[in-house]
Formats: structure tokens, sequence, C-alpha cells
């Protein structure tokens, strides 16, 4: 199915609506949502609080959890308020926006509704074309391009240059721009000219590194995750160019990449701290943002559904489950493109590699609950190739035991395009990555034959999936580990589980 990609109908259409709030904007493939979570906990923890708007896509459980205000989902009250002074307005002006410019601008109207002090907006898709772009260059604070790879080669390009001159494209003439860490370094030099083009300001990155603890600078350290001690926030020290001395703090989102993020959001920081261009926005953030707040905020950041631990506990089905209820520990993470996937990868071969229960030769059962969208020219082999050389990559004398449910998770309502793929072709990918995959790791369901296992309601077939996930594992003498991945649609089926069985509250408090 075809987007049509313009900006025409939304500067239409906001041309009738009033925006004024001063707004941070990101773009890139991955982490920018990393990154719009971390610099809007910062700033809310400046002194005193700034409000803060965040504008995120695609949502999780449901579109109300893609705006937030004060770091919370929008009320049905204030989203539907917005929605119809929007609808209102595309209609009687006759402009015909797309869904996606329609909630880009109800999200818009939300946060002028609530006189947000710094609005943070994620780029859709691309950045030159999308609808977030439309925002006015008198709006606009700071920049920002995260890690840029292939994704999206329909309506962005066929290299990773030609998609980073898309994205790089939020570029404002006279505003910094902060460009993260690239794994391609052509993206760094194609976005240093897109930017120099418009008359834009490249700031450069402050630098992160993992800290050892030292109680005279940081006090007692932190009890550690009882669940498991990878699932612990890590110590950080962040060099910034706005303070004398750097800032040292746990950092809760989990993964080597994650440094990478937060270098863009303390890149983003320094930025709105320093920049000329940012004083005339009036907000005294030079006095508000403090190394304490900066170090308070990274500690308070929250974004689920990226390498975000829950524990789940799974009702007794009698007389099936004579033990009564299972509790399952599970590793939530949105990975969905060969990037990202190789990101968790790197994330799981870093954590099991340290034996996290501290018993070297315990056994581990690992299994993966996966779904993925169809996206071509990737394919679920390319997606799905680092995770299951994940064996390979561990220290000998690691015992771990591999399995896989394969399932499609929810369609987004109002976007036709996305679709999942049948577990049946998920399986064939695996065929192509594991030699004989029924006799080296457990498959579920085991054949296309009993592909009805994982068919029905998403949320059903998910349930059972787990069951199967826990039923893998001797309690007591195996540790174990579900890690749930492939898109954030299926991560999306797991948080309504979670709400259906009463365990909301491990979706927007852990981390």
């Amino acid at each position: 199915m075809s987007i049509d990609l313009s900006l025409d109908r939304i500067k239409r259409l906001l041309g009738v609506l009033a925006y004024t709030r001063p707004t941070i904007h990101i773009a890139g493939t991955n982490g920018k949502g990393s990154v719009c979570a971390l610099v809007s906990s910062i700033l809310t923890a400046a002194e005193p609080a700034l409000a803060i708007g965040r504008f995120n896509s695609p949502h999780l459980i449901s579109v109300l959890d893609s705006i937030s205000i004060k770091n919370r989902p929008i009320s049905e009250e204030a989203y539907f308020s917005a929605k119809e002074t929007v609808e209102r307005t595309d209609k009687e002006n006759t402009i015909g926006a797309s869904n996606f410019e329609l909630l880009t601008c109800t999200a818009l109207v939300a946060f002028e509704h609530a006189a947000v002090d710094v609005v943070i907006l994620e780029v859709g898709m691309g950045g030159r074309l999308d609808a977030t772009n439309a925002v006015s260059d008198d709006c606009i604070l700071v920049s920002a391009l995260t890690a840029v790879d292939l994704d999206h080669q329909a309506f962005l390009g066929n290299t990773v240059g030609a998609i980073a001159r898309e994205k790089s494209a939020i570029s404002r003439p006279g505003r910094p721009f902060v460009i993260g860490p690239q794994v391609h370094s052509e993206v760094t030099d194609v976005a240093r000219s897109v930017v120099a083009a418009v008359g834009g300001e490249v700031i450069p990155l402050p630098i992160v590194t993992r800290a050892n603890w030292d109680d005279a600078l940081d006090g007692p350290p932190p009890p550690r995750d009882p669940a498991f001690e990878g699932a612990s926030p890590r110590l950080v020290q962040v060099s910034m160019a706005c303070f004398t001395e750097p800032v040292r703090a746990l950092l809760p989102l989990h993964g080597a990449h994650q440094l990478a993020n937060l270098r863009v959001a303390a890149g983003i920081i320094s930025a709105v701290l320093t920049h000329s261009s940012c004083e005339k926005f009036g907000l005294g953030l030079r006095d508000r943002i403090t190394p304490t707040a900066v170090a308070r905020g990274i500690a308070n950041t929250r974004w689920p559904g990226r390498l975000s631990y829950h524990t789940l506990t799974l009702p007794a089905q009698a007389p099936a489950e004579p033990s009564g209820a299972q509790k399952l520990l599970v590793l939530a993470d949105g990975a969905h493109n060969p990037a990202s996937a190789t990101a968790l990868a790197e994330y799981l071969t870093e954590l099991l590699g340290e034996s996290p229960q501290g018993t070297p030769n315990r056994p581990l059962v690992l299994t993966f609950v996966l779904a993925l969208s169809h996206s071509p020219p990737k394919t679920p082999a390319q997606t799905l190739a680092p995770l299951f050389a994940l064996r390979e990559r561990l220290p000998r004398g690691r015992q771990v035991r591999i399995g896989a449910a394969l399932l499609r998770f929810t369609p987004p309502a109002g976007m036709p395009w996305v679709r999942p793929e049948p577990p049946s072709v998920i399986r064939a990918a695996i065929s192509t990555l594991v030699p004989s995959p029924g006799s080296t790791i457990d498959l579920w369901p085991d054949s296309d034959a009993n592909e009805a296992e994982a068919a029905g309601k998403s949320e059903t077939a998910l349930e059972r999936a787990l069951r199967w996930a826990a039923g893998r594992h001797a309690a007591g003498r195996e540790d174990a580990l579900v890690v749930l991945a492939g898109s954030l649609y299926l991560v999306a089926d797991f948080y309504r589980l979670l709400a259906s069985l009463g365990q909301a509250q491990e979706i927007w408090g852990a981390n």
C-alpha cells in the first residue's frame, strides 16, 4: 500500500491551528524513542520542573500512550478534545489530511491546550516529508539524528546515505543539530552537509562512559535487582560542555547502544543550555537544569518495550498445572530490523556471558517469542540472524537451551500497510540460520501442520506461547529468561496481556 508523503496538507492544517510550543525534534532509524524518553525525563527533573509534552509513534497499547503530558499518557478527555478540534478544522477547510497527519496535529493541539513548556517530537518515518517536520522553524529549539540504518527503503531510499539525507532534513536555519554515533561513517558526512546547506550548526557530542561505583562520589550503592542481575541500572559518567564536572548517574536503559542514545540526549540538553538561539524562548533553562537534575532525570527514565524487564505471573490452569501459578521473567524489546536485532544480541551476549546468578555452570533456558512485520526488501532471516547466532558468541561451558515461539501480532488500527509474517515464514527463515532447527532448538508451533496453535486472537496465542515457554525449564535447577522481540506490535500484545491479567503496573513502572 502506498503512503502519500507530502507536507502540503498538514502545513495548511497547522496554518489554521495555533502551535507555538518550544520543540525538540528527533529523527533516526533506531534509538530516537529512547532519546525522547531520556530528554523528557531530564527536562522534567529541572528545578522547578518543566511541563513536558512528548509525541512518539507507533503507540504501544493504545493511541493515548503515543501522546504524553508530564510523562504520563494523555487522558481520554484531553485527547478527544484535541482530536475533535483537529478533525473539525480539517473538514471545514476541506484539507483531507491523512490519519498520521491528523494524529500529529492532535498531539500538537493537545500540547498547546496544556501549555507545556517544551515538546519532544519524534519523527514517524524519514524526516524531510514526515508530518512532524511541518512545525515552523520559530518553534524549534534543537534537532537531532540518532543511529541511521537500512529500513523503510521503499519510501526513503536504498542506501544509508539516501536515508540519512531524508532524516537529517529536519535541520533548521540557525538552530543546533546533534548527530549521534553512527555505524556507517557516510551518515555523519551526509548529515553534516545537509545541516550546513540550511545554515544549521552541528553540536559536538558529549562523552558517555560506564563508571565504577565510588562510595565517596556516589554514596552507598543501590540494591541489585533480585530477579535478574542484568536488570539492574548501570552507573555512567557523562561529560557535557555545559557543566564543569562530569555527571554521574544510574542509567536504567539496558544495552551498550543506550550509551550512544544517552550521548544524543546529553547533546540535546547541552545545546539548549548553551546555544544562543535557545535563549529567546525565555525558559531560564540554565538555572533550572543542574548536574543534579540531569542525574536524577537519567535515573528516572522509563521506556517500555526497549530492553525492559517485566515479571509475568500466569494463573494456574488446574488440573493441568497442579503446581500453581507460573512466574516468568520477560525481556521485552521492539527489535524489528537487523541493526536493532544486533543491538539486542550484543546485550544478550554480555548479559548471559556474565552468568547473572553467579553460577557459571547453572543451565539457562532461553526462549524467544517472536513476531515480524512483512516489510520487504528487509527479510525475516536478516532480522533474525543476530539472535540465532547467539549460541556461538557465548563463553564455552555456558549451558544454554534455546527455544522459539512463533506468532502473529495484532495489526495496528489505521495502518493497513502493516501486517505480520505468518509463523511458517518465520520458521522457514530460522531453518536457513540454524542447521536442523528441530534438533538444536525447540520450536512452537513445531511444524506448519500445527500452526493452528498460534492462530486466533493474538493475546490468546501469546499466552499459550508463554505457557509453553514456562514449561521448558525446571524451576530451581535452571535459570530462565523469555525474550519477546521482532516487533513493537508484539510488545503491545504482551502489554495488553499484562493488563488483562491485572498486572498493568508492570508496564509503565518497570524497566
